[in-house]
């Protein structure tokens, strides 16, 4: 089960990331964003957090895009 969780989303024209009660960004792209999110979760993974990186979808719901894995150091969903 993950520890911590970044969820990138778009707002207006930007791209955002938010982790826990802070925000970050803005960025030009969903790419972008989530380069930035996946970086900053494996940080956390190899510190010993289980972490992911979820993204929002057009229906407005997250999903998990990416999850630690240490013996991979981390893996796409």
């Amino acid at each position: 089960m993950p520890e911590a969780r970044y969820f990138v989303s778009k707002n207006d024209d930007v791209w955002i990331i938010k982790y826990q009660e802070e925000e970050f960004g803005p960025y030009n792209s969903q790419a972008e964003a989530m380069m930035f999110a996946i970086e900053a979760a494996e940080k956390l993974g190899k510190q010993g957090v289980t972490p992911e990186v979820c993204l929002m979808g057009e229906n407005g719901h997250f999903r998990t895009e990416w999850t630690y894995a240490p013996d991979a150091s981390g893996r796409s969903m």
